[in-house]
């Protein structure tokens, strides 16, 4: 087995190493967005509406700071 050949294998198999790769990427978007944990249409909305004065995507109750002196 020459050089050619094993690249031409090795190409072959990162392909489709990618390829499921970014299908299971996909599927793991697609059911965090089912389930809840994130809005991805809420988070697209941030390149679209970027003004000074526009509300925030994601609000918290607290600053991280005020969340820190609580837990203690």
């Amino acid at each position: 087995m020459d050089i050619r050949a094993l690249q031409a294998y090795a190409y072959f198999f990162m392909t489709i190493f990618l390829v499921v790769l970014l299908y299971g990427y996909i599927v793991y978007l697609y059911r965090s967005e089912k389930k809840g944990v994130k809005d991805y249409e809420k988070l697209g909305r941030i390149a679209i509406d970027d003004e000074l004065d526009s509300e925030p995507v994601n609000t918290s109750d607290s600053k991280p700071s005020e969340k820190k002196e609580q837990t203690k």
